[in-house]
């Protein structure tokens, strides 16, 4: 695959600003996605976990905001095509089976998909943020990175212990 002069001169400062840049859009577009899967939502803790985490992304959003003035950048978004996807999907679910016992497992599937994504962002971003000397950025990362992995595992505990029950009841 051919290469042009300007694409292999970019380095690792350049990819964690791209990537920076798409992780940014995403965290905003989940922003606008939560209250409608939290609005969506049939089983009362779900709705609660979605509207939490709506109130922790504002804070990832606040977070890598403090990230782009460590590296000297205007806080911008790049279209992220993967998040688009998978809050996609969710509206999908939102349609499919609205009133359906599923809604909810679906939803959570959902979402776990989205922090799946997330983790792996934060991750990359904390270690590159590490390699390139950024400590501020490193601690503001895994700050966020331990927020999601935390999410992930509550929406697990609550498909394990009511969602997933109640849609395989129906």
């Amino acid at each position: 695959m051919a290469t042009t002069k300007a694409a292999s001169k970019k380095g690792l400062n350049e990819l964690f600003h791209d990537t920076l840049k798409d992780i940014y859009f995403a965290e905003k577009k989940i922003l606008a996605t939560l209250p409608k899967m939290a609005k969506a939502a049939q089983d009362d803790a779900l709705k609660m976990a979605f509207e939490k985490h709506r109130d922790q992304t504002e804070g990832h959003v606040a977070r890598l905001e403090e990230i782009f003035e460590v590296i000297d950048k205007k806080p911008v978004g790049k279209t992220c095509a993967a998040i688009m996807g998978i809050t996609e999907e969710g509206a999908e679910i939102m349609d499919e089976y609205k009133g359906s016992p599923s809604l909810d497992a679906g939803l959570l599937a959902a979402a776990q998909a989205v922090e799946h994504y997330e983790i792996s962002r934060y991750g990359t971003l904390r270690t590159w943020a590490q390699e390139l000397g950024l400590t501020g950025a490193v601690s503001l990362l895994d700050k966020t990175l331990t927020e999601e992995k935390e999410t992930d595992a509550a929406l697990t505990q609550l498909a394990e212990s009511a969602v997933n029950v109640a849609a395989e009841a129906a």
